[in-house]
């Protein structure tokens, strides 16, 4: 999660006697002060994670909504949370091929099959981390928390292993980001280069 930081930039030589302050949000969220006549005002302005947690939390509550028979979130599992992970297979957009497949285990099927498209596990793996979170932001219990039940985590990890078998694309474990630092001996210098594996944020 990137922090996002809003200052104000005001020109000097259009300042009058007035004082602008400019305000720096350490924070997840962006906020911005505009000053107009002597008043300010402050508008909050989400990250893109924050912004995406949101609509996946409230997703999450209209699903227990609609859910027959109603469901409360006191009452939720880990049952629950796989349940409504599998509801979301229908608008997924990742071909996951069945073990008759011809194309089954290939990473680049020459032609279209008439298998179907689930919610590829990364997006799954990352809808979770978050709501995960909002669960905790929202007055819930760590120790009661159902996205992190270890039914959640299970599934998950086969969800994993199924779909790259069936796609034939490992899934390593993400490396955390390093820092390596090369020193130029003829400048006398340093730089600091990062190294970090690429990943793809896919939002569902």
């Amino acid at each position: 999660m990137h922090l996002c930081i809003s200052s104000l930039v005001v020109d000097k030589e259009k300042m009058d006697s007035a004082s602008t302050a400019a305000v720096v949000a350490p924070s997840s969220c962006a906020v911005t002060t505009v000053a107009d006549g002597g008043g300010s005002t402050t508008a909050p302005v989400l990250s893109r994670y924050e912004s995406q947690k949101r609509r996946d939390w409230n997703t999450f509550l209209q699903y227990l909504k609609n859910h027959k028979p109603p469901l409360t979130l006191a009452r939720c599992s880990g049952a629950h949370v796989i349940e409504f992970l599998k509801y979301l297979d229908q608008f997924g957009k990742t071909k996951v091929h069945m073990t008759g497949c011809p194309y089954f285990g290939h990473p680049n099927p020459p032609a279209p099959c008439a298998c179907l498209l689930k919610q590829a596990w990364g997006s799954l793996d990352a809808l979770i981390g978050r709501l995960r979170a909002a669960y905790e932001e929202n007055g819930g219990l760590p120790e009661s928390n159902p996205f992190g039940a270890r039914a959640v985590r299970i599934y998950l990890r086969e969800v994993k292993e199924s779909q790259s078998k069936a796609r034939g694309i490992p899934y390593d474990k993400k490396k955390r980001k390093r820092a390596v630092t090369v020193r130029a001996a003829a400048a006398g210098s340093s730089h600091t280069q990062a190294a970090e594996d690429g990943s793809v944020d896919v939002e569902i």
